[in-house]
């Protein structure tokens, strides 16, 4: 249904990116995870699934800063449990443990190197599914900038994560509009939200993300309460309101 990517050669020593964005724009995030200790009531639990495919290269060190931090703020308050998934190469998907206090979680992030392959987007709803079968799983957070698998076999694991009550929220890299309708359609059937992700927006995303944590943590009562603009434009999404 997408265009499909062009397998690109693993570097056996890539070059550092440097983070896209401004000092302003991490300073704000990080103040603004750090009043997630305070915003978040009740318990959860959520899976944090990423492509780290080839082509996520050039974002993959400011997304792990913003991932990293929010998450570890969060993992301090005690409030939820956060599990990481990620796929790439050649069917490797891999998930590390629920853990509430995130630094070791943070330090493996970090230390994730892309590499070519084709999307396993999938495996991660299948894995979500079992996840959940075993005990409650609150939210699945997934960032990726492609599709290249059979959009019905996602709809139909997509439709079966919003029957058990695991809505996916879906940050997209990049303006593949394959992608895009499809991830818009995984949103939609779990009853979840499509967002960009936009590195250049380093506090929007920081927001979008803090508002997934709550709603994790407390549902929608909970993001009525905290009344931010984040938290208003995620009811929105998740009453079907959003675009």
């Amino acid at each position: 249904m997408s265009d499909k990517k062009q397998p690109v050669p693993a570097r056996t020593s890539p070059a550092p990116v440097k983070p896209q964005t401004n000092a302003g724009e991490i300073d704000a995030f990080i103040r603004q995870a750090r009043t997630l200790a305070a915003s978040a009531t009740g318990s959860g639990r959520l899976i944090l699934a990423l492509d780290a495919t080839m082509s996520r290269q050039p974002t993959w060190d400011l997304a792990c800063t913003l991932q990293g931090q929010m998450f570890d703020a969060v993992g301090k308050a005690g409030t939820l449990s956060v599990q990481l998934v990620y796929f790439r190469g050649l069917g490797e998907c891999r998930s590390s443990a629920f853990v509430s206090d995130t630094n070791a979680l943070k330090q493996l992030m970090t230390r994730i190197e892309c590499r070519s392959g084709h999307t396993q987007i999938g495996k991660v709803l299948t894995h979500a599914l079992k996840q959940t079968a075993a005990a409650k799983v609150n939210a699945l957070v997934y960032i990726g900038d492609a599709m290249e698998e059979n959009i019905d076999d996602l709809a139909e694991k997509a439709g079966s994560l919003g029957l058990h009550g695991v809505p996916v929220f879906v940050f997209q890299e990049g303006h593949d509009s394959g992608a895009e309708k499809a991830f818009k359609e995984i949103a939609r059937l779990s009853k979840g939200a499509w967002f960009r992700f936009d590195r250049r927006a380093a506090t929007t995303l920081a927001g979008l993300l803090s508002a997934v944590a709550v709603y994790a943590t407390g549902g929608l009562k909970a993001l009525e309460a905290r009344g931010r603009p984040e938290d208003r434009l995620m009811i929105e999404h998740l009453r079907g309101g959003g675009k």
